[in-house]
């Protein structure tokens, strides 16, 4: 008999140092699960990806077991560390934090495509130029 799902949680942790401290913990915590537990396991399953923003959807189930799918990160994760830059332009329409090539929009779509809901690479690399031209970034 398939177990009774009680909540579904989204949330962002640093891959391979997530922490029951805030914000994770209280978040977890009123969810009812054991925080220890999926600390260790999210940090075990994300020691590759050390540093990088990583979200997660967590299945909470009513006998407090729960079990969580990794998504890839956010876009503007993803442009930033092509870049090697740690923020987006403040002001995206006069000031430049740099370039993008179509091929690194490319790579970056391709990488992104599981969690978008574009239909193809080319409208997936249309989504990314849009963030990318959010932050500052131009796109060549």
């Amino acid at each position: 008999m398939a177990k009774k799902i009680v909540k579904k949680i989204k949330v962002q942790a640093m891959g391979g140092k997530a922490t029951p401290a805030p914000p994770l913990g209280p978040v977890l915590g009123q969810a009812g699960i054991n925080i220890s537990e999926f600390v260790k396991q999210f940090n075990d399953q994300t020691r590759e990806q050390m540093g990088a923003v990583i979200p997660v959807v967590l299945t909470v189930y009513d006998d407090r077991s729960f079990d969580f799918i990794l998504k890839v990160s956010p876009a503007s994760q993803l442009i930033l560390k092509k870049l090697g830059k740690d923020k987006g332009s403040g002001k995206n329409t006069t000031s430049r934090i740099g370039t993008l090539s179509k091929a690194q929009v490319r790579e970056i779509a391709e990488e992104k495509m599981a969690d978008l809901n574009a239909g193809s690479v080319e409208q997936a690399m249309r989504t990314i130029e849009g963030t990318a031209r959010s932050m500052g970034v131009e796109v060549l």
